[in-house]
């Protein structure tokens, strides 16, 4: 790996990890650009589509899986997928991978989600991370950035949210969703500081020079 070149780091990360508040902190340490809803806004501006389409799929497994599955907010149950649209699950993933690649080849940069790990797996520079947190500090991220109310809707919640996050990702490509093997570092959020983790992975980039 030359770092001199363009480089990508991706990170895959449980619900309520921190895992993008990690990927923006090294976007900011490193200087380059950082990707993650913003992502999709992009692959729907490549594609001439309304980037509400994207988001209502985003990670998210085909209509036909993710249609028999339901997430309980802690307030009310609803469909992950209601209805179906003119373009196929399988066109919108291929999109957001090109989207993916292009911003790769643009500039280096940090992006969260999204299987863009599975999206360069043919490239040199590119860096996988997982973030993982025990359960219990996942809910506390969870409440405290005002996604649930109480410790049970946030269990719920992070529980919920990580199956459909694993289900898009097991679907799309031939790795599995946080498994070490998916992944060149595989970090557990609630063991480092915000700042120690971003100076191991930076010393990371530079032992892989």
């Amino acid at each position: 790996m030359n770092t001199n070149d363009k480089y990508a780091i991706t990170i895959g990360r449980q619900f309520g990890s921190g895992g993008r508040l990690i990927g923006q902190a090294l976007a900011r340490e490193l200087g380059i650009e950082y990707y993650d809803k913003a992502l999709l806004h992009e692959a729907a501006k490549h594609a001439g589509m309304s980037p509400e389409l994207f988001e209502r799929k985003d990670e998210k497994a085909p209509s036909f899986f993710s249609g028999m599955m339901s997430l309980n907010m802690g307030y009310s149950a609803y469909s992950l997928y209601p209805g179906t649209s003119s373009i196929s699950d399988d066109a919108l993933y291929r999109t957001q991978s090109d989207v993916i690649r292009a911003l790769a080849d643009r500039s280096s940069c940090v992006i969260v989600g999204r299987s863009a790990d599975y999206a360069l797996r043919d490239r040199d520079n590119v860096i996988n991370i997982f973030v993982h947190a025990p359960i219990e500090e996942r809910v506390r991220r969870i409440m405290e950035r005002g996604d649930a109310t109480t410790a049970e809707q946030a269990r719920q919640l992070a529980e919920k949210t990580n199956k459909l996050r694993a289900a898009y990702y097991n679907f799309y490509t031939d790795k599995r969703w946080g498994h070490a093997s998916s992944y060149d570092l595989t970090i557990d959020s609630s063991r480092l500081s915000l700042e120690d983790i971003v100076a191991l992975v930076k010393q990371y980039i530079q032992l892989r020079k």
